[in-house]
Parts: C-alpha cells; structure tokens; sequence
C-alpha cells in the first residue's frame, strides 16, 4: 500500500452536529461528541495528523441560528489565523449556507474545510468516517492554502460559494453547478485542479437583520413581493426568471424597494449569469440593469442571502454592498 505525505498542519477539528454526530436504532438523534467522532476513524491516530477535537454546538442543522452559525465560523476564522487548519462537522441541511458565512468572514491562508455526513453513524455504510478523514487531509494540506472554505463530501472538494446540497440521499450530495468540483481526495491524497479567487473579507458584529428570499414564478403579481417589503427588511434577495427577467410591474416594485435597501437578484437556473444585453424587452435583463438591483446570478439564492446577511450587519451602504457582490456577477 502506498504510503501517504506526511501531513504539514495542524488541524482542529469543530463539531457544529448534524447527522455526522447522530446515531440511534429508531430515529437518529444527536449522540457523538468531537472525541467519539474522531475515535470513530482510526487512521486520524496513526501519528500523521496533529489534532485537536473541540465541540461548539450539537444540534441538527435545521435548528441553529444565525447566531449559532456566526459563533461557530469565529472560531474556525480564529484558529485559521493562527495557522490551523480547521475542519468543521456540520448537518447537510444548512451546511451551505454556514460555509458561506465562514468564506465571507475567512481573511487567513490555512484552509476551513466543511463536511458532514447522509447517514448516521449507527447506519449501515455510514459515511461520516471517511468524510472526516478526507476533510482532515484538506485542512492539513498545503495545496489547500489560500483558498478560503472549501466543502469536501463523497471524496469532492468544492468551493463554499458554489456548492449545494443536490441530493437528499446520495453519498455524493453536493455539487457545485456553476464550477464543478476544484479538486478529489483519494487514499487520503486531496488534488486540486482549480480555485477560485478570493473575496475581500467582512466582519460583522452580529447578525440580527432581516433578510429574505423571494422567488418569482410565471404570473407573479407582486403579492408575495409587496408582503415581505411591509415587512421593513433590512434586504432582499429576489429570484429572477432566465437570465435576469421579471414582469415589467415585478420588476418595477423591486427597484423603487432596490433605492432603498439593498435588492440582490440571482437566476432562477442552476446554472448561468445574469446577461447584459441579449434581450431588450421590457422587464428584461438590460431594464433590471438600468435599476439598483445588484445582479449576483453566480451565487446560489441560500448563499447570496447569508452573504447580504453579512454586508447589511456590517453596516455597508447599497453601493458598498454593490462592490462586495461585484464577484458574483459573472
């Protein structure tokens, strides 16, 4: 068998929950500590990985708050710049979301590296032990430095800004539409073969806004939009049609709301851009231009929302929060 590098990094490992931590014979629930985890995968003591387990917080993804999530990407963010690299268990259903959260306040070279798991550890064919173990090569690479958060599930490495959760049950449940993958781990060997360039970092204080989601669909009248405006938002982030289409009174109601608050609008398609002048129909993307809508058509609605969670808690300007988009729109 052929020998693995030595690893040429510390690495802390944070247990945020989620399945990964979850067993039982009737229903999982939260059950592992960090120590339970790591004791879980023997290859983690073999002598090649420095490590250190630390438990934030064990709940299932679906129950953490904002402020949950904020606590748990300090802390990795804090032993990032000291030059740990860290890997963060998570549940899968929001781990995208707090993966964003941790790359827009990340501002250290070592890696945080998310994962999880899709079956419990009490499963048959559980696949948290191999996660952890190939998130712990990540961290501990030296490939992996510079390149912000980064998700690694089923033996891919992607980027936090492009992945999500495709898949409910697949071993392979995240992907990253607009991108691909940056990279594999095999036998404990992570390669990467793409990064992505790194955003200016925010610090926000805390993360008590309001900022919603709002999708379109055909024969939008604006009653779901006007509803959540009434509401006073602190920003919204709007789903467009196609390539950046709205019905010209949709269209209008957001951008009279966009002079205001910041209005962030992302494609309905998995994949694709917001256009700047293929179509020049009323409603289309070359009007939604013309307005303060900020087009973020590479980001995911889920991931643009935590992002703008951030700006507006770090008390941006809607220009400001323009510029800190201005990579996410392409």
């Amino acid at each position: 068998m052929a020998s693995r590098p030595p690893a040429s990094r510390r690495v802390r490992i944070l247990t945020a929950g989620g399945t990964i931590a979850m067993g039982g014979p009737a229903g999982a629930t939260p059950q592992l500590d960090a120590a339970a985890m790591v004791a879980a995968v023997p290859q983690l003591a073999d002598g090649d990985h420095v490590l250190e387990a630390i438990d934030v917080v064990n709940k299932p993804s679906a129950h953490l708050t904002l402020e949950d999530m904020l606590n748990v990407c300090r802390q990795a963010r804090d032993a990032a710049r000291r030059g740990i690299g860290v890997v963060v268990t998570h549940g899968t259903d929001s781990l995208e979301e707090t993966a964003m959260l941790c790359d827009v306040i990340h501002d250290a070279e070592a890696p945080i590296v998310f994962t999880g798991a899709i079956r419990p550890a009490t499963a048959a064919g559980a696949d948290g032990p191999a996660n952890l173990l190939d998130a712990v090569s990540v961290a501990a690479s030296e490939e992996a430095s510079g390149m912000g958060v980064l998700v690694v599930f089923g033996g891919e490495i992607h980027h936090a800004r492009c992945a999500r959760k495709t898949d409910t049950t697949s071993l392979v449940a995240f992907s990253s539409p607009q991108t691909g993958p940056l990279g594999r781990v095999t036998e404990g060997h992570p390669t990467i073969w793409s990064r992505l360039p790194r955003n200016p970092p925010l610090d926000p204080p805390e993360l008590a806004k309001r900022v919603h989601v709002v999708p379109t669909g055909a024969g939008d009248d604006g009653t779901l939009a006007r509803a959540v405006l009434g509401t006073e938002p602190d920003g919204v982030v709007i789903g467009t049609l196609g390539a950046g289409h709205l019905a010209p009174p949709l269209l209008e109601l957001w951008a009279e709301a966009a002079e205001r608050i910041p209005i962030i609008a992302y494609c309905r398609p998995e994949r694709g851009v917001v256009l700047q002048s293929t179509y020049g129909y009323a409603g289309s993307e070359q009007d939604l231009r013309d307005t303060a809508i900020i087009p973020v058509g590479f980001l995911s609605p889920q991931a643009a929302r935590m992002k703008l969670l951030a700006c507006v808690a770090s008390g941006l300007s809607v220009e400001e929060v323009r510029w800190a988009f201005r990579q996410d729109d392409g």
